[in-house]
C-alpha cells in the first residue's frame, strides 16, 4: 500500500487529579514528553505546524489549552486548534484551511464516537484521508483519538462482563488503517475481554491493546514500531482453529482457540502484512 503519511497511535495517560472530571470521558488526556516529542519529530521538528483537534472531549477548551502548553514546552511555535464541535464545524472554511496547511493533526482523548459523528464523512475527513495517502503528513491521536483511526472501532463495552458475546460495541472508525482494531488504557482498565471479543467477531483484524504512555508509529500502513514505557498486547486471530462467536447467544461466554498473542515493548516492530515481530531488521517470530 503506497501511503506516504504516518500514524502515531497512543494509549493515553489520563490525569487523575482533575477535580472538574466527573466521568471517564471528562478526564484530561496527557502524554509523556517522550511520546509527544516523537510526534514533533515525525511532523518535521519544532517548526512544524501542528493542529490540535479536541473534538472527542467534553471539555475541549481545557484539553486544547493543555496541549498548547505541552507543545510549547517542547519548543513548538506553530500550534493551533481546530475547534470542531459539530459536523457543520468540520465543513467550515477556517477549519478546512488549518487541516490543509498542517504538518500534523493531534486528536485528543474523550469519546471516540464524537470524532466519527462530528468529523466522519466531512470535508475535513476527506482531506485527512487524502493527505495521509499523498503527503508526508502525520495523524496522531491518544486514547479515543487513537481508537478512531481504524476502519472498525470499539465504541464501548463493560470489562466486568469479561468475554461474553455482545459486551463490546463496535462501529465504523475514521478508516486510516484497515487491518487493526485498537483499544487504549488496555492494562489499567482491564480490557482484555472486549478486545478479544472484537477479534473473535473480526478475526481478520489484528487487535491492538495499548497500555498508557505507550504508542505505535505506523509507516506506510503496513508496519509499526512500539514506543513508550508500557507494553502493547497484540491479538492475531488469523489462525484460529475454533471460534464459536457466531453461534453463541447474546450474553453468553464465548470460546476461541489458537488466538495468537504477542507482548511488545519499546523498540520492537510488527509487520502487519507478514504478521511477524521484528527488532530493527531482525526477525524475532
Amino acid at each position: 500500500m503506497n501511503i506516504k503519511g504516518t500514524l502515531v497511535i497512543i494509549g493515553g495517560n489520563e490525569d487523575k487529579g482533575q477535580s472538574i472530571a466527573t466521568s471517564e470521558q471528562d478526564h484530561l488526556e496527557f502524554i509523556e514528553d517522550g511520546i509527544l516529542s516523537r510526534v514533533v519529530k515525525e511532523s518535521g521538528g519544532v517548526s512544524a505546524k501542528i493542529v490540535i483537534i479536541p473534538t472527542a472531549s467534553r471539555i475541549p477548551d481545557q484539553v486544547a489549552k493543555s496541549y498548547l502548553s505541552a507543545f510549547e514546552k517542547l519548543g513548538c511555535k506553530n500550534v493551533e486548534v481546530a475547534d470542531i464541535r459539530s459536523f457543520e464545524d468540520a465543513e467550515k472554511k477556517e477549519n478546512i484551511q488549518l487541516i490543509e496547511e498542517a504538518d500534523c493533526v493531534m486528536f485528543s482523548g474523550g469519546d471516540q464516537s464524537q470524532i466519527t459523528r462530528k468529523i466522519g464523512g466531512s470535508k475535513i475527513h476527506n482531506i485527512l484521508q487524502r493527505r495521509y495517502q499523498d503527503d508526508n503528513f502525520v495523524i496522531a491521536g491518544t486514547s479515543a483519538g487513537a481508537m478512531c483511526m481504524s476502519e472498525k472501532m470499539i465504541t464501548g463495552g463493560n470489562p466486568k462482563e469479561f468475554f461474553k458475546k455482545g459486551t463490546v460495541k463496535i462501529g465504523d472508525g475514521m478508516g486510516f488503517i484497515p487491518n487493526l482494531i485498537i483499544d487504549s488504557h488496555f492494562i489499567r482498565r482491564k480490557r482484555f475481554g472486549r478486545l478479544a471479543e472484537a477479534v473473535a467477531h473480526f478475526p481478520h483484524l489484528i487487535g491492538i491493546g495499548l497500555a498508557e504512555d505507550t504508542g505505535l508509529v505506523v509507516k506506510k500502513c503496513n508496519s509499526f514500531e512500539v514506543i513508550g514505557s508500557g507494553m502493547v498486547i497484540l491479538f492475531d486471530g488469523n489462525s484460529l482453529i475454533f471460534n464459536n462467536e457466531s453461534k453463541t447467544p447474546q450474553g453468553e461466554a464465548m470460546t476461541v482457540a489458537n488466538l495468537k498473542t504477542h507482548v511488545l515493548a519499546d523498540g520492537f516492530h510488527f509487520n502487519i502484512e507478514e504478521r511477524k515481530v521484528y527488532f530493527n531488521s531482525t526477525l524475532t517470530v
